[in-house]
């Protein structure tokens, strides 16, 4: 009972905090706030071998291969990857993919799974720290370890290990971190949901300025606050509004603060798109994305775009930066090559 007052009283003291220190991105972007089709749509990092990767997750997770999207001009392909749910088709036939959340998007860069030196840097090793890892959420952790060292998986972080016993971390075939956690809690009547693609974890330097803008610039809703002070960080975890438990549902954003990050000047996170690649967007999918993308542009002027909507080589289309870098793709739920 202590630990959850405790927690609560955290948890109001980081939302006052936050409500007086508005001060980077302090209007609300009112067609972000208001358009209810906004969805964190998917994750994208860079593999070396889409016969190794794609398997893996298929084999240890139960994903299914929803598509790939092919860009030859590019020398690059996605492979799109979700948890087993129903995907409607569009009216071109091909299955409306951006109108899903939580979806995984393996890029490839044609010739890596030759190259014998290629390695994507993983977000997670020192100085090229940014990404820090996906999560999986699903109805029994203890028993999903078992099977998963039982067929060979590989992992940074087991149950036993540290202090956090009800966390794992496995390792993927690029050594990119999957977080596992259980969204059975405990004094609860368990339910068997499927696993779900829970969230995204990035770190950011300034917690005050990250939140501004996934909140106030992108319509996010701040759903859950923990602090370790004993480890002086504290996480944020971000969505848009829907009825399922944070921990039941998917298309989730946490944000990792390191007190003390934000006063050093010359700090700053790698955004995964400079040498050494390895993380490389997120993307956050909506019906209309140009009304959006135009209130955005007049609200903050400033803002970092790399590529503006309908601009761009590839049409219906933006990409837009966050306060450290990081890219984030806007497109409309229809889009299909």
């Amino acid at each position: 009972m202590q630990g959850s007052i405790r927690a609560v009283r955290s948890f109001a003291r980081q939302f006052r905090t936050m409500s007086v220190e508005k001060i980077y991105y302090p209007r609300k972007v009112q067609t972000a706030a208001s358009d209810a089709s906004l969805t964190l749509n998917h994750t994208s990092f860079r593999i070396k071998d889409p016969k190794v990767s794609v398997p893996f997750y298929e084999k240890h997770f139960g994903m299914q291969l929803l598509q790939k999207l092919e860009f030859p001009e590019l020398q690059r392909d996605f492979y799109v990857l979700s948890f087993p749910k129903n995907v409607e088709s569009l009216e071109n036939g091909a299955p409306g993919i951006f109108n899903l959340s939580g979806t995984l998007h393996l890029a490839h860069s044609h010739g890596t799974e030759n190259d014998a030196g290629y390695r994507p840097n993983n977000g997670n090793e020192e100085p090229h720290r940014g990404f820090g890892h996906i999560c999986f959420s699903v109805a029994d952790l203890p028993k999903e370890c078992e099977r998963l060292e039982a067929e060979g998986v590989a992992f940074k972080k087991r149950m036993s290990d540290g202090r956090q016993k009800n966390i794992a971390f496995a390792l993927d075939p690029d050594g990119y971190w999957i977080e596992l956690i259980q969204y059975n809690l405990p004094d609860t009547e368990p339910v068997d949901l499927g696993p779900k693609f829970n969230h995204t974890m990035l770190r950011v330097k300034d917690a005050t300025k990250s939140l501004e803008f996934y909140q106030n610039v992108l319509g996010m809703t701040l759903l859950e606050v923990s602090e370790h002070a004993n480890a002086k960080f504290t996480l944020y975890f971000l969505g848009y509004p829907a009825a399922d438990e944070r921990l039941k549902r998917e298309g989730i954003l946490e944000l990792t603060h390191n007190w003390g990050t934000e006063d050093d000047a010359d700090f700053a996170y790698h955004n995964g798109n400079t040498e050494p690649e390895g993380y490389s967007h997120m993307c956050v999918s909506l019906s209309d994305p140009a009304p959006l993308c135009a209130d955005i542009e007049e609200t903050y002027p400033d803002l970092e775009w790399e590529m503006r909507y309908n601009r761009g080589s590839i049409k219906n289309l933006a990409v837009l930066r966050d306060p450290d870098g990081y890219r984030i793709e806007v497109l409309p739920k229809s889009w299909s090559l």
